[in-house]
């Protein structure tokens, strides 16, 4: 009874002493998940970057820091901007970055979200500054690019890569959307009107050469004229006037008051 007694003494410290050892080991590790990178110090030094898995870190000497890699969203809306010509516009913008570096991200920038965000914002405003408004609306993809290529040159030294940016919204002001609409049919007036003056030009050159082969050919003038007579005559309900020079009416006459004189000389 004895020696179990002091089995028992032994096993009981043992396995207190196991357990307690246990649940430091346990309170110790720290998951790092695939979508994040963890950041280890030692004594307040940076030690190394981790890989996703479990990690034992060593209390009071080592601290981890996990960052998340994934792409997230920066999304700018209704910013309030200038053109080149002075037009006042609300331009809505998207950022899209994912962290390269997570070492970087942690050791260079407090936050990295929040610096991307006001630096995107006063890019954008930059950049859109630069160009005219006619340019902005065409050329979206050509602003876009300018604004990652600015922001990539600053945000490379925080560990950070941009995905993408893109124009999402361009807000005009209501009195420049009625000048660009009253613009816009000034000009396709001016392409109906260039239209139909060539349309006439090409019309007038083709009678042109038609009156000028029409004089080169003996009678040609008459048969068009009946042909167009035959075409009118078709319909019943049209009615055929033909407009006689008043020179020939008096030549009429003419004729007529030598008929009376002839029948008289010839009876006597």
């Amino acid at each position: 009874m004895d020696v179990i007694a002091g089995l028992m003494g032994c096993l009981i410290p043992l396995s207190v002493g196991m357990f307690i050892l246990f649940t430091f080991i346990i309170s110790n590790i720290r998951q790092i998940n695939q979508y994040e990178r963890g950041v280890l110090f030692h004594m307040g030094k940076f030690r190394k970057e981790l890989d996703p898995g479990w990690k034992f870190i060593i209390p009071v000497f080592q601290s981890l820091r996990i960052v998340d890699v994934r792409i997230k969203t920066v999304d700018l809306q209704n910013q309030e901007t200038m053109t080149k010509d002075n037009v006042s516009i609300q331009l809505g913008v998207i950022l899209y970055y994912r962290i390269a570096d997570a070492a970087k991200s942690i050791l260079n920038v407090e936050n990295s979200q929040l610096a991307t965000s006001q630096l995107a914002e006063t890019t954008m405003r930059s950049v859109v500054g630069e160009v005219e408004l006619n340019e902005l609306l065409g050329h979206r993809d050509k602003v876009a690019g300018r604004i990652q290529q600015i922001i990539e040159k600053v945000v490379a030294s925080w560990g950070i890569e941009i995905q993408a940016v893109e124009l999402k919204d361009v807000m005009l002001p209501s009195d420049m959307k009625r000048t660009m609409a009253k613009q816009a049919e000034a000009e396709r007036e001016k392409i109906s009107i260039v239209m139909k003056s060539q349309g006439e030009l090409q019309a007038s050159q083709n009678l042109a050469d038609a009156a000028k082969k029409m004089a080169s050919v003996p009678g040609a003038l008459h048969l068009r004229t009946l042909s167009t007579i035959n075409d009118v005559s078709s319909d019943q309900s049209n009615t055929i006037i033909f407009a006689i020079p008043i020179e020939v009416l008096r030549a009429l006459e003419g004729l007529g008051a030598l008929v009376p004189i002839k029948e008289t000389t010839a009876k006597k």
